[in-house]
C-alpha cells in the first residue's frame, strides 16, 4: 500500500509490482536471480519484480522520470516494510532477458527494474558466511562527496 502512494511525474504511477507468494510462483522468480540472490531470496514469503512503465499512458511519449518514480515506490515499500518489521531486499543481480519472458512483458513497453524480497530476518538465516557479512549497516560517502552547492561543475564531485 505504501507503494501506491508514492509520488511520480503527472501522477503517473508508472511502477508495476509482479509479486509471488505460493511456492511454486516464487520458484519461478527465483530461477531468473543469480545463484547468492536466490539464497537470499530462498526463504522469503514474498518476492517480486519491480517494473517501470517506458512511456506515459496518456500522451504515448517516453517517460524519463519512469525510473525514478519507480524508485521512489520501491523506497517507499522498504520504508512501510522496516516500520512493520519486515525487511525488503532489492537485487539487481537476475538474468534480464529470463525475467522479460517469465513475467510476460514486452522491453519496448517496461523496464525490469529490480528483483525484491520481503520477509522476516532470522537468527539463522541459512546464508553463507559472505552473504551474512552484508547484513550489517554499510558504510555511505561523506556529504561532499554527494551535494554540492557550487555550479556549474568544474571538477567531479
Amino acid at each position: 500500500e505504501a507503494a501506491r502512494w508514492a509520488p511520480s511525474c503527472y501522477n503517473e504511477q508508472p511502477w508495476l509490482f509482479i509479486y509471488a507468494t505460493e511456492p511454486e510462483a516464487r520458484k519461478r522468480l527465483a530461477a531468473c536471480l543469480i545463484a547468492k540472490n536466490q539464497l537470499w531470496a530462498s526463504h522469503a514469503p514474498l518476492l517480486m519484480f519491480i517494473l517501470a512503465r517506458r512511456n506515459f499512458q496518456k500522451t504515448g511519449k517516453e517517460n524519463r522520470h519512469a525510473p525514478y518514480d519507480a524508485g521512489a515506490a520501491w523506497m517507499a515499500l522498504a520504508l512501510q516494510a522496516r516500520k512493520l518489521g519486515l525487511y525488503a531486499h532489492a537485487m539487481a543481480g537476475f538474468n534480464l532477458e529470463k525475467a522479460y519472458e517469465l513475467l510476460g512483458v514486452s522491453k519496448e513497453e517496461y523496464l525490469v527494474m529490480a528483483a525484491i524480497a520481503v520477509g522476516r530476518k532470522t537468527e539463522d538465516s541459512g546464508l553463507p558466511e559472505d552473504l551474512r557479512a552484508m547484513e550489517s549497516p554499510n558504510s555511505r560517502k561523506p556529504h561532499a562527496e554527494v551535494a554540492t552547492s557550487v555550479f556549474p561543475l568544474s571538477h567531479s564531485v
